[in-house]
């Protein structure tokens, strides 16, 4: 055997090797991994944005200089593999047969893991589904959720034509020569692909399908844990614009998978990071502190140490859980996700009747509405003037920790913000808001977002989501509302970990509008995404005694 002086491996690398699929479709990959006569296990990568860069080409080889055999391929369609590119859907026949493919090869040992971030990760769900006999372990980082989750909105975001623009064709494709602000703006929504100066298929036939129909469940993974009997490691980031799947994703292994071994075998990892995971210290305004970025790549090798070679390493003998607590800014280590001692807590909004902006009256307050009380707040949503929701236009990163203060100036925001804290609060897990409300539309939407305010004012973005109307019942089920009418709506505003400081404050804001991180709902019940007619909503937002709205929060006791 011929190891390093370092005791690695010396790297060898076989550029272009074919990998043939079932249909008898090539795809390309580059081989990294030891020199050496001995068999070793083979990490499979498959992804849409070329396998050439600098940072992959580091990152193989630092897996193959510790004894793998790593496999980067371009998928079906994209850089210098053969076939069609049509996002997801052959992903899972493909994985499998890549993933046999390398197990067959010579110098594998038979023992094959996965890994990857974003389109990566889904495509690893989607080929194990498929059950190939040789896959043992994944590490599934940032990963997409199935159809409707992140948007629930029936038809695709606007950042994702940018997505689909940039993977359109075999190489990637210069996203910043594109006005994406003037072209998000665009309706209808279906023919938005035409100011990009391309003809995008795939947009087109996304939004022919705006609900949760048969199309979509093809590619869904998220109901199918039950049928899984691997070990994940689940990593993500407070502020990954994808952040939902990940947690849904562990917390669905460890109580769906098919053995107690899978269930037993799951960890999570989540830090103070964007969809490029444990890159800088520094998010926007924010600095996490010096222990924000850790040793990730270490980690993801103890684990395929684990898996892989059956190293008793003590990985699997740490809790399962390992989170960034931001505003104390330290990694802690749990037992589970949502944390064991959470104290499910209500928060109440409350008025005079004119929580419109941060100058109205709004608060927000444990204490529930009493009679007596101003019983709603109203705004009007127009579509022509939406929120604005703060983000770079390109779909790398959708948001982070920002500051809305100067957004919470107009009257279409209702703010609620409780007094100074008299001391810390610890907010870690799932985040929901049950918020009751009337609209004079057919259609409409209702946005929640959770905020740290600052002594200085400094309103910090920590998380949000929303809900589409005509989806109250399912996104399966599409049924217009009745003007007027009081409905109940419970708003998923994913997850945080987060103490807000003594002398700080906690803020809700309520509107119609995320623009451009949503479209825009033109309120008139009309089919999505295929009008240019809209009309104003007159929104109420009701906090009486018969209908109290509230965000319930996952306060831990410190």
């Amino acid at each position: 055997m011929s190891r390093a002086r370092s005791g690695t491996w010396e790297v060898m690398v076989q550029r272009d090797v074919r990998v043939p699929m079932r249909d008898g479709i090539t795809l390309s990959a580059d081989v990294y991994r030891p020199r050496s006569q001995e068999e070793v296990p083979a990490i499979v990568v498959r992804t849409p944005y070329g396998k050439t860069g600098d940072e992959i080409d580091a990152t193989a080889r630092f897996f193959a200089s510790h004894g793998y055999g790593v496999v980067y391929m371009d998928v079906r369609g994209r850089g210098d593999s053969e076939g069609e590119f049509v996002p997801y859907r052959n992903e899972g026949r493909d994985g499998y047969d890549s993933i046999e493919w390398a197990a067959a090869q010579p110098w594998c040992s038979g023992a094959v893991g996965t890994m990857g971030a974003s389109y990566l990760a889904r495509v690893q769900w989607l080929a194990a589904l498929h059950h190939p006999p040789h896959l043992k372990t994944m590490i599934s980082i940032v990963t997409p959720s199935d159809p409707f989750v992140e948007w629930p909105t029936g038809v695709p975001t606007p950042h994702h034509l940018c997505w689909l623009y940039m993977t359109s064709g075999r190489v990637m494709q210069n996203v910043d020569v594109i006005d994406w602000e003037r072209i998000y703006w665009h309706l209808p929504l279906e023919t938005m692909d035409e100011l990009t100066g391309k003809h995008l298929p795939h947009w087109r036939e996304e939004i022919r399908h705006p609900q949760l129909d048969e199309w979509w469940k093809e590619i869904s993974y998220q109901n199918r844990f039950h049928e899984l009997d691997l070990p994940v490691l689940h990593i993500s980031g407070w502020y990954d614009d994808e952040q939902v799947g990940t947690p849904l994703n562990y917390m669905g292994m460890v109580r769906h998978a098919a053995t107690e071994r899978a269930r037993r075998s799951q960890k999570l990892i989540m830090g103070p990071w964007p969809h490029r995971i444990n890159r800088s210290t520094r998010l926007g305004e924010i600095d996490f502190g010096p222990e924000s970025v850790i040793d990730l790549l270490g980690y993801q090798l103890r684990w395929f140490d684990h898996w892989l070679k059956g190293e008793e390493n003590g990985i699997m003998d740490e809790p399962p859980v390992r989170i960034f607590v931001m505003g104390e800014n330290r990694w802690r280590e749990e037992e589970d996700w949502p944390l064991p001692d959470t104290r499910w807590t209500r928060y109440y909004l409350h008025s005079g009747g004119r929580a419109n902006s941060r100058f109205g009256d709004g608060r927000l307050s444990v204490d529930p509405p009493e009679e007596g009380e101003a019983p709603f707040d109203r705004y009007r949503y127009d579509p022509a003037n939406p929120v604005p929701y703060i983000t770079d236009m390109t779909s790398a990163q959708i948001g982070g920790p920002d500051d809305y203060s100067a957004v919470e100036r107009r009257d279409d925001v209702l703010v609620y913000t409780t007094p100074p804290l008299e001391e810390d609060l610890e907010v870690t897990g799932p985040v929901r808001m049950e918020l009751f409300a009337s609209t004079s539309a057919r259609d409409t939407d209702f946005m929640a977002k959770l905020l740290d305010v600052w002594p200085n004012g400094f309103a910090q973005r920590l998380t949000d989501g929303m809900v589409r109307g005509r989806f109250l019942k399912g996104m399966d089920r599409p049924e217009l509302l009745e003007p007027g009418r009081i409905y109940r709506f419970e708003i998923d505003l994913w997850n945080t970990s987060h103490v807000f400081k003594k002398g700080h404050r906690i803020r809700v804001e309520i509107a119609s509008s995320a623009f451009p991180k949503y479209d825009r709902n033109l309120n008139t019940g009309a089919p999505l995404g295929r009008s240019t007619d809209m009309e104003v909503a007159e929104q109420t937002v009701y906090h009486s005694k018969p209908h109290p709205s509230t965000i319930l929060l996952p306060v831990i006791s410190r």
